[in-house]
């Protein structure tokens, strides 16, 4: 299939598609509470970190902060947190290693094995909203095989912005068409295939925990339609 298609790279959205931000965050967040002595709920702490991220790119975008990456974004969404949920009295170096939640996020169990699939026959990248640093940091920690990272740091815009798609296929070389959106997320895909770049879906039904239901997807729009990324690069020829 990838030789019809005329994929030469796939390019990867991660929090969520890659790895699993919500247990993750939550591990550390509650590490966090331990060590200081604070009793919060740490799943609604980790579910309303990631619900600022939206709302803060946002500013971003509408110019009201200027260009700040994505630690510097989730940084200020935590001093928010923290406020909300009644937390004090903690230090700025507590805070920053907290904040470095982001960087330590445990990858789904089958990526990092999918990901070496993959990247035996296309070039495999990271596109994602986070910066290069913390991109680089996580791929380290959950063992990601990337060969190399693009994204919103590079371009200076947040997905689902054309600047950031189109800025890491210029990088590499390549035309839209023959890039494939790797996402969990129908938007992320369906920013990118507006785009001409080809599209693969590969649902995460766990991402915001086993309580919450996922959202019904209409999967005839994409490309391909993968259960994880071992099933991807079975369909892809891997």
């Amino acid at each position: 299939m990838s030789r019809a298609l005329g994929i030469k790279a796939l390019l990867f959205d991660v929090f969520g598609t890659v790895v699993d931000w919500r247990g993750s965050v939550i591990r550390e967040a509650a590490a966090f509470g331990r060590l200081y002595g604070i009793d919060a709920d740490w799943q609604a702490f980790a579910d309303a970190w990631r619900g600022k991220y939206g709302p803060f790119m946002d500013k971003v975008r509408s110019a009201a902060l200027p260009w700040t990456n994505l630690d510097g974004l989730h940084r200020l969404a935590l001093e928010e947190l923290l406020a909300e949920f009644g937390i004090e009295g903690v230090s700025d170096s507590a805070k920053a290693e907290l904040n470095l939640a982001w960087h330590r996020l445990d990858p789904w169990p089958d990526a990092p094995a999918g990901l070496a699939r993959l990247k035996a026959r296309f070039i495999i990248a990271a596109m994602s909203n986070g910066n290069v640093a913390l991109m680089t940091n996580l791929a380290r920690y959950a063992g990601l095989p990337w060969d190399c990272i693009l994204g919103a740091e590079l371009a200076r815009a947040y997905k689902p912005d054309p600047r950031t798609y189109l800025t890491g296929v210029q990088l590499l070389g390549l035309q839209p068409a023959e890039a494939m959106m790797v996402a969990a997320h129908p938007g992320d895909l369906q920013a990118a295939a507006a785009l001409g770049l080809r599209t693969a879906l590969v649902p995460r039904p766990l991402e915001r925990g086993r309580a919450a239901a996922p959202e019904p997807i209409a999967t005839e729009s994409f490309d391909v339609v993968a259960a994880d990324f071992r099933d991807l690069a079975a369909q892809l020829g891997g």
